[in-house]
């Protein structure tokens, strides 16, 4: 039976062997992933039971908000519109948007599903700082030296994709979908549930937040040779067909002002992606230069 001390031991990964760059088996690296495993599921569920003991305030706050006609986003896309004179153009029909249950159980599991996800977003920077931690030991100090500020990075950009996904395009979305009508009689009834409603601003926030981690993937794969400054500006134009096709998987609404919204930034972001490859290649360049 194991002591206190061998736990703790074991918790820490035996942190002064891996710092010495001491070999581990590959029980000690399952111990090691377990243990990183244990700690972000850990964080990751306080951050979803804070969200949880706040759930009213959160849905009514945060969650429900883009579907409000006094959402933030309208009246500054409105103001825009006039300033830069081009009238209503920008303005957003309001929308009155109610959301209907058709379970027992589905309030609960939609808090439940908001908890998660909040909870996900909310400790993003750690869940990357332990995944950096179990890849660190392995890593030359080269390799560290260009790896220094990755966390801030990675987090900054799935952050910024994560509001822009929430302020600009999750607007757009349940405005247009809250004002399309089929036909010209009143046969149906618009009233979205629940789960549908929280499942698409999921998937917008999230789906925005990955797609802003292109620039990061860019400079990663150019480091280790996967891809150069040159392969992207050669296959820019297959890129561009793949980010419009991505935009509208990203976008659940059909219209183009949606896919657009999208679209734009994501091109921006390869063209960042671009010229961040064409540094890696040139620090790569001065590097062999210095070892021939």
């Amino acid at each position: 039976m194991a002591t206190a001390s061998n736990k703790r031991k074991l918790f820490f990964f035996d942190k002064k062997s891996r710092k010495e760059g001491a070999e581990m088996s590959f029980i000690d690296h399952l111990e090691a992933l377990r243990w990183h495993i244990v700690r972000s599921g850990l964080v990751w569920l306080v951050a979803a039971i804070l969200i949880f003991i706040k759930i009213d305030w959160v849905f009514d706050q945060i969650i429900f908000a883009p579907a409000q006609s006094n959402f933030i986003t309208y009246s500054f896309l409105c103001d825009f519109s006039h300033q830069i004179g081009i009238g209503d153009a920008l303005c957003m029909p309001p929308i009155h948007l109610k959301l209907q249950g058709n379970t027992i159980s589905g309030p609960f599991m939609a808090a439940i599903s908001i908890a998660m996800v909040g909870g996900l977003i909310v400790a993003f920077p750690y869940l990357i700082w332990e995944i950096w931690r179990f890849i660190k030991p392995a890593l030359s100090p080269k390799e560290l030296k260009y790896s220094r500020g990755s966390i801030f990075w990675i987090s900054l950009c799935f952050f910024l994709g994560a509001f822009f996904g929430y302020y600009l395009l999750a607007p757009f979305t349940f405005n247009f979908l809250a004002n399309f009508s089929l036909g010209s009689t009143n046969a149906y009834q618009y009233i979205p549930t629940l789960d549908d409603y929280i499942d698409t601003l999921n998937n917008i926030i999230l789906g925005c937040g990955i797609s802003f981690e292109l620039p990061i993937l860019a400079f990663v794969l150019a480091k280790i040779g996967l891809i150069s400054a040159d392969f992207l500006k050669k296959y820019r134009k297959y890129a561009f067909v793949i980010i419009l096709i991505l935009a509208a998987v990203i976008t659940p609404s059909p219209d183009w002002t949606s896919q657009i919204i999208v679209a734009v930034p994501l091109l921006l972001l390869y063209e960042i992606s671009v010229v961040i490859a064409a540094r890696v290649d040139k620090e790569n360049g001065k590097q062999e230069k210095e070892w021939s």
